[in-house]
């Protein structure tokens, strides 16, 4: 996948460590492609229920993501999220999609569809651009262990709960991040039947976020893709 002119940033870790946002940041600082892989898999979840697919269907809920028609943007600045023509990047990050994600996500048939594609738009993305930077959960170890830089992003339990009821609530009241629970802790201990996320295979740094700002993590990034590139921070 890797060639001398292409530069494969693999991040990986649980939800609410960061990595999303994170990720996109340090594409945006470096001028590299971004690939947000957790947004292919809720669009294919939206694209099931739009079709009105069974979820625990799992041969057919994996014969429908073979015919999606996904078109995922790596702009950093501007990464949309189009299926069939339809802007589907408002409605993936809905509580329906959030809590019925995993159904899809799961299924080894659909994962094996979407890794073969987020192998192509590295590919092709890395090469337009000089670099990518692809996050989600399994970058590190299955989709592109050959990265040149692999790093799991991780936060402590109670950390993420707050950045996502934050993030969705508006705070991280007592009531708020009870809420969020069920999404972040339900949904990690269902994909991890299916993914490594939650401790670095070996060869890949981790780096804990939990008491970091958005920035802090940003600039340890970049500082780790820097030492493994043996360059110097600019």
């Amino acid at each position: 996948m890797n060639g001398p002119d292409l530069v494969v940033v693999a991040i990986d870790g649980p939800s609410g460590s960061g990595k999303s946002s994170v990720a996109r940041a340090v594409a945006s600082r470096l001028r590299y492609g971004y690939l947000d892989t957790g947004a292919m898999y809720r669009a294919a979840t939206w694209w099931c229920l739009d079709q009105h697919v069974d979820l625990t269907d799992g041969e057919r809920v994996a014969a429908t993501v073979r015919a999606m028609p996904l078109t995922i943007g790596t702009d950093p600045e501007s990464p949309g999220v189009e299926v069939g023509g339809t802007d589907v990047s408002v409605p993936i990050r809905t509580t329906e999609i959030s809590t019925q994600v995993s159904a899809v996500a799961t299924n080894l048939e659909v994962r094996a569809e979407l890794r073969r594609r987020q192998r192509e738009i590295i590919g092709l993305v890395g090469r337009e651009r000089g670099g990518v930077v692809a996050e989600g959960r399994d970058i590190t170890t299955v989709v592109a262990p050959d990265s040149d830089v692999r790093i799991l992003l991780y936060a402590s339990e109670e950390a993420r709960l707050a950045r996502r009821s934050t993030e969705l609530h508006g705070n991280a009241s007592t009531a708020n991040v009870e809420a969020t629970r069920d999404q972040i802790v339900r949904r990690d201990r269902d994909d991890s039947t299916v993914s490594s996320f939650m401790q670095a295979a070996p060869g890949v740094t981790t780096i804990d976020t939990s008491d970091l700002t958005l920035q802090g993590s940003v600039e340890a990034v970049l500082d780790q893709i820097a030492s493994d590139l043996g360059r110097i921070r600019d």
